[in-house]
């Protein structure tokens, strides 16, 4: 039997309708082609509802019409290993996400007063483990600015700096740590750039250590 004959007898076996020795050809066959064994799956409900409209016909169904032993066994070994990189490539996403979440911030855009566009950014640094988020809102001089954040590290005095594309900082809050108050802290602020020409915002203390790095997306 040829190749493609081989491809052709696919619904053929499926109703049991191939005689014994060419149902053996086709289950060597079945075993090097995926695109065949996975058509014999699709055909088996189909199949079998014309077995039950031939039950009231003389004819005979031919007992191969299910796969034989060794197709079954290929195909359930196929399916595991289909299984087991399905579940490696879960937890490899899953662990991604982790990472993400711990590691990069938050970016969120939200409806800002008078119909305008705010962006929020959010990251917790794992070193200094100081927590912020910053909500800003573009204007027609700049940028405001709202930072919130999560210090347990004081007193000492902090500032908020933003970074622009071209390299340019300039501070646009800062405050004072009160001592072992880890509670979140509302600042507010501004910055002459516009958010499309800021490319990070850095809370560092007045003494320039470095607390935590929001950058936008």
């Amino acid at each position: 039997m040829r190749s493609l004959e081989r491809h052709r007898d696919v619904g053929a076996y499926a109703l049991g309708v191939l005689d014994e020795a060419e149902a053996f050809r086709f289950e060597d066959h079945l075993m090097e082609c995926p695109s065949c064994a996975a058509q014999v799956t699709e055909f088996g409900p189909a199949a079998r509802q014309l077995m039950l409209y031939r039950r009231s016909t003389p004819q005979l169904v031919h007992p191969l019409a299910k796969p034989g032993p060794r197709m079954l066994d290929r195909l359930l070994s196929q399916v595991a290993a289909r299984k087991r990189t399905g579940r490696r490539r879960m937890l490899f996403a899953l662990a991604a996400s982790v990472v993400c979440a711990v590691s990069a911030p938050a970016v969120a855009i939200v409806a800002g007063d008078g119909g305008t566009t705010a962006v929020r950014i959010a990251a917790t640094d794992e070193r200094s483990g100081v927590w912020a988020r910053i909500t800003t809102e573009d204007e027609a001089w700049g940028s405001h600015v709202e930072l919130q954040v999560k210090d347990g590290a004081g007193p000492r005095t902090c500032r908020l700096v933003v970074v622009g594309r071209d390299g340019s900082e300039e501070t646009a809050a800062s405050w004072s740590v009160p001592r072992h108050d880890a509670r979140p802290h509302t600042m507010r602020g501004g910055s002459a750039l516009h958010s499309e020409e800021i490319v990070r915002y850095e809370v560092r203390t007045a003494q320039g250590e470095h607390l935590v790095t929001l950058r936008p997306r």
